[in-house]
């Protein structure tokens, strides 16, 4: 008989986006249920990995009311269902099932800290995002950082003190390279997106605690002294929650070099059509985007921050500049821009860095050899 296991996020998004294919592997040796709130992402998970979803109305921030709801819902969920694990992804689910998994008393709790809000945040609420990570992590049975630099946040700001275990060198799927590859078919789709110039490209939500404001006046600077080059942006706008400036917005609407593409479900031709990958975020876990840039063979150009800095090596497969400095992000723009050689160079080494490392299948097994570890130790 099949052990049972729960994996839960906030939004069904996550589960549909960040866990693609991983719950239906796991569910060759599980019996995996999916939780989330509703929504048609979630339809969408249980119709592709083929496992059974349940949902549960979370919201993303904080809402005592609501998610005191969401948490007896939680509780009486994980009764009925008795599960083995609870293994959750995303803050806020993280806070509400790790506190029903442990009030149920379910044997293994796992919480993977995806990326951590409260480093960047101030005064009261950097105050309430720390407790409710430690509420977290005190409930958690194994806390499971994204990347090393997680890790170390965790630990610099004491946010539990018990071991900690990143699966693989981190990330939350690992990439799969056999997709993310310059087929026949992606390279004819980006002929038809291909313009004139060099094309630096974001992918990603176009907000501000992502760059956007230094990305777009980087690239206008850059822009005055070599008019061919071009800036690619494809993600959506989330103005209720962290909207860029509105001369930036202006910009990005109505600059004849910047083309905004809105949200794509396939980013492959965008990348594929691009020299350059930008990605100026204040703030990440592990992020997606850059391996998926690296697979597609860009050189990128991140900030130092966690995750990215894990991904990129300065001057190997790209280039590291501090965050919120357009003046330095001007500078590696422009370096890209002019020193067709170094771009090449770093081109040459953008997948081969991401495949040695961060390979889907690879993080998969690690992942599987996790469970099966602590299937033993419960077994005890």
């Amino acid at each position: 008989m099949k052990r049972k296991i729960i994996r839960i996020a906030t939004v069904p998004q996550s589960l549909d986006l960040l866990l693609r294919g991983q719950l239906k592997m796991l569910s060759e040796t599980y019996e995996v249920v999916a939780v989330s709130s509703p929504g048609q992402n979630l339809d969408e998970v249980a119709r592709r990995e083929g496992v059974r979803t349940v949902a549960v109305p979370m919201e993303r921030h904080i809402a005592l009311l609501k998610d005191l709801v969401s948490l007896f819902r939680l509780i009486r969920l994980f009764r009925k269902e008795k599960p083995w694990m609870v293994h959750s992804i995303t803050p806020k689910a993280g806070l509400l099932a790790m506190m029903a998994a442990c009030i149920c008393g379910v044997p293994v709790r796992i919480h993977m800290f995806t990326g951590l809000v409260f480093p960047t945040s101030k005064g009261l609420k950097r105050r309430i995002l720390m407790t409710t990570d430690r509420l977290t992590c005190a409930c958690a049975t194994l806390v499971n950082p994204e990347g090393q630099g997680v890790k170390r946040d965790l630990e610099r700001f004491h946010i539990t003190s018990k071991p900690m275990r990143i699966i693989g060198n981190g990330n939350i799927n690992g990439i799969d390279t056999a997709y993310f590859d310059r087929t026949e078919a992606v390279c004819r789709e980006a002929e038809m997106i291909c313009e004139p110039g060099l094309t630096f490209c974001f992918v990603g939500r176009i907000v501000g605690d992502k760059g956007i404001n230094e990305l777009v006046a980087a690239f206008l600077r850059l822009y005055a002294l070599r008019p061919a080059v071009r800036l690619l942006l494809v993600g959506a706008f989330e103005d209720r929650l962290d909207s860029v400036s509105s001369d930036t917005k202006v910009m990005i609407m109505k600059h004849p070099a910047i083309r905004f593409v809105g949200w794509q479900d396939d980013i492959r031709p965008y990348l594929a059509a691009s020299d350059v990958f930008v990605f100026p975020s204040y703030r990440e876990g592990f992020p997606n985007v850059v391996l998926q840039a690296g697979a597609m063979g860009l050189p990128c150009i991140v900030t130092d921050i966690n995750g990215c800095n894990e991904i990129i090596r300065h001057g190997v497969n790209g280039l590291i500049v501090p965050p919120r400095d357009e003046q330095a992000l001007y500078g590696a723009m422009e370096r890209l821009a002019t020193d067709v050689q170094e771009r090449n160079h770093l081109a040459r080494q953008a997948r081969p860095a991401v495949a040695e490392r961060y390979e889907r299948s690879e993080l998969w097994k690690e992942l599987l050899e996790t469970y099966r570890e602590l299937e033993a130790a419960s077994s005890r």
